[in-house]
């Protein structure tokens, strides 16, 4: 039970926040912001058909993969734009178009883009779930393509931006929520990029020695274990979606700052940040999986380090112990 216990709290205030977001509410929205909805929603729509239609021409699931850091600056500096430039939307389309950058760069990095617009590297997870026997069939994977690919992460990214929507018009000054929220999302964007440089470095450095004809047994600590547990990675097996996380949940305390919540925090656009935390909670749990498939040794990381937060450091002795203790059970 204690190795599900982080879980089952996670799903516990993810769905508590949600039904609060949702009874609570918020303040009503004007009729610019009605438009803007409409304006962001068809831009959703046609990303999302987008991303249906060429993912199955081109058998390359990774359209949307591609669009995930890109949308959210176009839906930010719309929002903005309608606005009429209203300081506290600005920062926050900022901060998003910094965070949009970096990512973008660093998908990139990895041989997402090409000239051929429809191809590029393909999200490993994809090609894994494709052979599943759930969805071998074609209707089947087609179906997954539709629903979850293509309609629900277009319609959870345009909704982990609506925060910036609520903002619009707001007759509060900037303040210490506001101050708070562009502090912490700053910083959760650094911590960000520096656990994807170390995992860069780390995949490249093995990568390399691989390509020079040695097996991974023969390769140097920390390589030879297959997986990173080099700088954040030794405190936490996903440093980079904890501050993922992190930064939408951040950017939601402009609508704080905004006063566009009841009962101080609730606002129906906090739904997008936390249903966000649940996709990263499978997305983990379904790389994990396929990590134990691959390395022996990744249980033993399983058993003492933590999931997201980074905390005590991997010890791959203790860990080794307390697998051994747990399976004697």
């Amino acid at each position: 039970m204690k190795k599900y216990l982080g879980t089952v709290i996670t799903v516990i205030v993810v769905i508590t926040g949600v039904v609060l977001g949702f009874v609570l509410g918020g303040p009503q929205l004007t009729d610019l912001q009605k438009d803007t909805l409409i304006i962001l929603a068809i831009m959703c729509v046609s990303s999302a058909l987008y991303c249906f239609v060429v993912g199955e021409l081109s058998r390359n699931n990774s359209q949307m993969d591609k669009l995930w850091s890109i949308l959210p600056i176009a839906y930010t500096w719309v929002i903005a734009a309608k606005s009429g430039m209203e300081p506290r939307v600005v920062i926050y389309s900022v901060l998003v178009t910094i965070w949009g950058v970096r990512l973008t760069i660093n998908f990139a990095r990895k041989g997402a883009y090409q000239l051929k617009f429809w191809a590029g590297e393909e999200d490993y997870r994809w090609q894994v779930l494709r052979q599943s026997k759930y969805l071998k069939n074609k209707f089947a994977w087609a179906m997954f393509d539709l629903f979850f690919i293509s309609i629900y992460q277009n319609a959870l990214v345009l909704a982990i931006c609506l925060p910036a929507l609520v903002c619009m018009g707001s007759a509060e000054p900037l303040g210490l929520w506001d101050y708070a929220a562009t502090a912490l999302t700053f910083g959760f964007i650094l911590l960000e990029t520096a656990a994807d440089e170390q995992q860069m470095f780390f995949h490249t450095q093995k990568r390399q020695m691989l390509a020079e004809g040695k097996s991974l047994e023969e390769l140097p600590e920390p390589f030879n274990k297959g997986f990173n547990t080099y700088g954040l990675w030794a405190h936490a097996r996903h440093p980079n979606y904890f501050a993922e996380q992190a930064i939408w949940i951040c950017l939601y305390l402009f609508a704080i700052g905004a006063g566009a919540t009841n009962y101080v925090v609730f606002n129906w656009t906090m739904v997008g940040p936390l249903v966000l935390v649940f996709l990263f909670l499978g997305s983990s749990t379904f790389g994990e999986s396929v990590s134990s498939s691959k390395y022996p040794e990744y249980k033993y990381y399983q058993a003492t380090v933590s999931k997201y937060v980074p905390l005590w450091r991997y010890n791959p002795e203790k860990a080794e112990q307390k697998v051994r203790n747990a399976e004697a059970k």
